[in-house]
C-alpha cells in the first residue's frame, strides 16, 4: 500500500515517513499543496495524508482539486492540523477529506483511522 503525505516541515515528514515505512506502507512524499496535487494524479496512492497548512496552494484547496479530479475522486485522504479550532474537522470533510486528525501526531491512533480507510 502507498501512502502520499503531504506535509512541508521536515520534522513530520520524517518521522511519519519512517514510522509508516516501519508498518510496511510505501511512502511518497510531496512539500506543498501544488506537488500533492500532482504527486496523488501521478502515483495513485492508497491513501493521502494531507497537511492542511501548506506553501503554494493549501491542504483545503488541494483536497478540493484531488476530489475533483475523475482520476483521484476515489483515494481517501486524511487532513492533518495543529489547527485544531472548533469547526476544523466539518470544514475538512467539507473539503472533501475523509478523517482528520490533530497534530502533535499520535501514531497508534491515525494508523487506526488509515487502517479504518484502507479496509485492513
Amino acid at each position: 500500500m502507498k501512502i502520499l503525505l503531504v506535509e512541508d516541515n521536515e520534522m513530520n515528514r520524517d518521522m511519519l515517513s519512517r514510522r509508516l515505512k516501519r508498518k510496511g506502507y510505501t511512502v511518497v512524499i510531496a512539500s506543498d499543496g501544488l506537488e500533492g496535487v500532482r504527486m496523488a494524479s501521478a502515483e495513485k496512492p492508497s491513501l493521502i495524508l494531507m497537511d492542511m497548512s501548506l506553501p503554494e496552494l493549501d491542504g483545503w484547496e488541494a483536497t478540493r482539486r484531488i476530489k475533483g479530479d475523475n482520476d483521484t475522486k476515489d483515494i481517501p485522504v486524511i487532513a492533518l492540523t495543529a489547527h485544531a479550532m472548533a469547526g476544523d474537522r466539518e470544514r475538512a470533510l467539507e473539503a472533501g477529506c475523509d478523517d482528520y486528525d490533530t497534530k502533535p501526531v499520535e501514531f497508534k491512533r491515525l494508523l487506526g483511522k488509515i487502517n479504518t480507510l484502507l479496509g485492513e
